[in-house]
């Protein structure tokens, strides 16, 4: 029992060694997957078969997330029950596939595994399906420092109970070697071309010993085979014995079907054969020195690989004569022998057969082959000979000992270079965040031993560069950043350090800073550096900077909390209008925590609905009747009570959580507005540009209107000109399915963007929203460029059969001109402020 016990225990270890070992060839071979020239496709599925290999895969996909636009693009997806595969360049909006397996992937960024019913107990809400249903489905999401990138999943329509905990955690390893090897392919392809263009040698030395480690296995075999024949030197057996025995070892290294070693004599007149296994010569008498292949290898000492076009070459150059050997080889490979005085002979394999093919590798194989052989042949010859062996032996041991001294003299100076890399920017060789964050935590560790040791950080930002690699592209926006840099680096001195963040950020440390001032004098030379106009790309480009400063005087956080204190004082110099500098202080981490505070509000409320719509009427000016009502964002808060939009609408849109909040708005008021959306009247809602914007807006706009039985015909969308002018083709063709669709455009705040009264006619609006600057001027004394812009805009709306609605009415003297004009309809707190749905449905149709 004990011996079946170690046995099944042994059986386990190498179980778990050969997992081990096929997990590691898989994570290798993914991540030479992300350095090849393969394309993207051919590389997600050599990806998809080293998994394949780990683990069931047959249905298998990955995605990557973008957490800018909230979307997945699902780079490889492979299904053999759900045909209906996404494309591979298509980007679907995570709302899209809302509560679906994926969205809660990314937004519970944690594992899921098991049936559907399992599934839906271990996620947060509902569960809904996208696609075919699974028996067993693991998924895993990759993350790198604390956000979503992608996911990979693998899922089972045949047997349930396929994946397991191992396959969760062997995934979750896996998911994050892919997730390099595509941020490798995605994000750095150019940047790691030009490396290894300016260090050749290095990938080659790198490649060699990749090479090497791929070939242990080899290595192994051909270490065991020289120790072999170094054990025949000191045998008594005959020669005949030791060339089979030779021929063995060379046989389990390459094929050696055919071998012969040949010996030139002492005085280089004859060759001799003095162990041939040939399948087709027979022929093999010791012959004059000539010019065959094997003479061709003695005469050049050197290794040589001839196929039957090389050798018809070499019979016309003259170096062979004869056929080749007599025989149909189709490849011969010849290695010298070392003598003491050149070349003693020459071992050789051969192939008559198709498909038998020799390469440089198995040449440099027997090379080393051969020299064994050649120095166990020598310490068999004699006594003295074996002394001169030892001689040269020795001298060929101090050759390589140079050798390897020299190499290792490389492999130092590159294990440097990788150093150097590791801790620098490769586009300015300036340190990396890696490199400041090492000196930051001496420079904090030297403050807490010496409490007086204060030290200032700069955090130094390119005022608009994104501008400046959309508009010029990003080689001119690597020409700015080198620029940059060494002019950030001539604005300090020893030792103080200007590093590289990422981007258009750049952080500086002041080793010494007892003044705040000190700080604000390098501010100021930074600031000044960048007033001359920067050349790059033909181009002379004036760029700004903008400077955040933090001075530490107490060791109280790390590294982190440096930086962020230098990054919310360069945050309030850009809100303050770039181009200048600004120190830290505790109010500023008060502000921000308050916005902190309020985003985290904010998704509280989209959670539990706590937004609400209001309504304001829209009415004919001539009878006060109401033609129509603007639905408006409120936020019931469950402390502060009613918020209007000023309050939060900020946070919002920096947020991205705008997007959620309008949908959750819209469906509210069509909910809401059933009641007035009566006897013609209609409601209007307003679309933020950047959901406006967004592909597939009205497609989605109609589904919520099926949803929630709202009459197409009763809404109107409010856009404003800004938004249109971005891309004016595609707005028009959004706005034209909508009006295929009954679904009118009013254009909101017209006379504040960028467009003149001749763009109009360009869109196809049916109502058109003065701004409430223009008509404020009318109750005052000087209204006539008012009343000028006014009628310009009613004359263009009446000629192009547009609505005019006059927004911010407020006083009946403003009513009276706007009558007077010509102004039909018109909208202010002199008909009514926001209220509730209920408030207007109680209130009536008339004001």
């Amino acid at each position: 029992m004990g011996e079946l016990l170690a046995t099944c225990s042994l059986l386990a270890s190498v179980a778990r060694s050969e997992q081990s070992e096929k997990l590691q060839r898989a994570l290798y071979a993914i991540a030479d997957l992300a350095g090849s020239g393969l394309e993207m496709s051919e590389m997600l599925r050599d990806i998809h078969r080293i998994v394949s290999g780990l683990m069931y895969a047959e249905n298998f996909y990955i995605g990557l997330y973008d957490d800018k636009n909230d979307s997945l693009q699902f780079l490889y997806f492979v299904d053999l029950v759900d045909t209906e595969a996404p494309d591979q360049n298509e980007v679907i909006p995570l709302a899209q596939i809302e509560r679906g397996l994926s969205w809660h992937l990314v937004r519970g960024r944690k594992p899921l595994m098991g049936s559907l019913q399992e599934l839906a107990t271990q996620v947060d809400g509902q569960l809904h399906l996208h696609g075919a249903d699974s028996l067993d489905w693991l998924g895993v999401p990759m993350i790198r420092e604390g956000e979503v990138r992608g996911l990979v999943v693998v899922q089972s329509y045949d047997q349930p109970g396929r994946y397991t905990q191992a396959e969760m955690s062997l995934l979750i390893f896996v998911a994050d070697h892919i997730l390099t090897a595509l941020e490798r392919r995605h994000g750095r392809e150019s940047l790691e071309r030009r490396v290894l263009e300016r260090t050749a040698e290095l990938a080659r030395a790198n490649e060699e010993m990749r090479r090497e480690v791929t070939e242990r296995e080899r290595g192994e075999r051909l270490q065991a085979a020289l120790y072999r024949i170094a054990e025949l030197a000191s045998s008594e057996q005959s020669s005949a014995g030791f060339f089979r025995d030779i021929h063995a070892i060379v046989g389990g290294l390459i094929s050696a079907k055919n071998f012969y070693i040949a010996l030139l004599s002492e005085d280089g007149a004859t060759v001799s054969f003095p162990y041939v296994v040939d399948e087709h010569e027979r022929d093999w008498a010791s012959r004059s020195y000539g010019r065959g292949l094997t003479e061709y290898v003695l005469r050049t000492n050197q290794p040589q690989l001839v196929d039957i076009d090389r050798a018809d070459r070499l019979m016309a150059e003259g170096e062979i004569e004869g056929s080749f050997m007599g025989a149909p080889t189709l490849v011969w490979l010849g290695v010298p022998l070392p003598g003491l005085n050149g070349p003693m002979g020459v071992v050789v394999v051969q192939s008559y057969d198709a498909g038998g093919d020799y390469d440089e590798r198995d040449a440099e194989l027997l090379t080393f082959v051969s020299r064994q052989i050649a120095s166990t042949l020598l310490r068999r010859r004699s006594t003295q000979l074996l002394h001169d062996a030892y001689s040269d032996l020795e001298r060929r041991v101090d050759a390589r000992t140079a050798e390897l001294r020299e190499q290792i003299a490389v492999r130092e100076q590159v294990e440097a270079q990788l150093q150097h890399q590791v801790m620098h920017d490769s586009l300015t060789s300036l340190p990396n965040r890696a490199y400041l964050r090492d000196r930051l935590e001496r420079a904090i560790a030297k403050l807490r031993r010496a409490g007086t040791h204060r030290f200032g950080v700069l955090y130094v930002d390119i005022d608009r560069f994104k501008l400046i690699n959309d508009s010029l592209g990003h080689i001119v926006g690597d020409a700015v950043l080198q620029e940059a840099s060494q002019r950030l680096a001539s604005c300090v001195r020893e030792p103080d350090l200007v590093a590289r963040l990422a981007g258009d950020e750049f952080c500086i440390l002041l080793e010494e800073v007892q003044l705040p001032e000190t700080a604000s004098k390098v501010a100021q030379r930074i600031i000044k550096a960048f007033e001359s106009p920067l050349s790059a790309g033909g181009r002379n480009l004036k760029v700004s900077a903008s400077v955040g400063i933090t001075i530490v005087e107490q060791a109280e956080g790390g590294a982190d909390a440096v930086l962020h204190e230098a990054d919310q004082a360069l945050y309030r110099a850009k809100e303050r209008g770039r181009n200048r500098f600004e120190l830290f202080d505790p109010v500023m981490q008060s502000n921000a925590m308050s916005v902190l505070d309020l985003e985290q509000g904010l998704r509280e409320a989209v959670e539990a609905r706590q937004f609400v719509p209001h309504f304001q009427p829209l009415v004919r000016i001539s009878d006060g009747s109401v033609v129509g009502y603007e639905a408006l964002l409120r936020w019931n808060h469950p402390e502060r009570g009613m918020l209007v939009p000023g309050e939060f609408l900020k946070v919002a849109e920096e947020s991205g959580l705008i997007e959620p909040i309008d949908w959750q708005m819209f469906e509210l008021a069509m909910e809401c507005s059933r009641d007035l959306a009566v006897e013609g009247r209609f409601v209007t809602l307003n679309i933020s540009p950047r959901l406006f914007q967004r592909p597939g807006f009205d497609t989605r706009m109609l589904a919520l209107l099926q949803q929630t039985g709202f009459d197409p015909a009763n809404l109107r969308l409010e856009v404003t000109e800004g938004m249109l002018l971005g891309d004016p083709d595609a707005m028009v063709a959004v706005l034209l399915r909508l009006r295929e669709a009954k679904i009118e455009a009013a254009l909101d705040d017209f006379g504040t963007g960028y467009s003149s009264l001749g763009h109009v006619h360009r869109f196809p609006l049916k109502m058109i929203k003065i701004d409430r600057s223009f008509i404020s001027p009318l109750a005052g004394d000087d209204s006539r460029r008012s009343c000028a812009v006014v009628e310009a805009i009613l004359a263009l709306g009446h000629a192009l059969g547009m609505d005019i609605v006059a927004e911010g009415v407020e006083t009946r003297e403003q009513k009276d001109k706007l009558l007077a004009m010509g102004c039909v309809y018109a909208q202010g707190y002199l008909f009514g402020r926001p209220q509730a749905a209920r408030h207007w449905v109680q209130e009536g149709s008339s004001l």
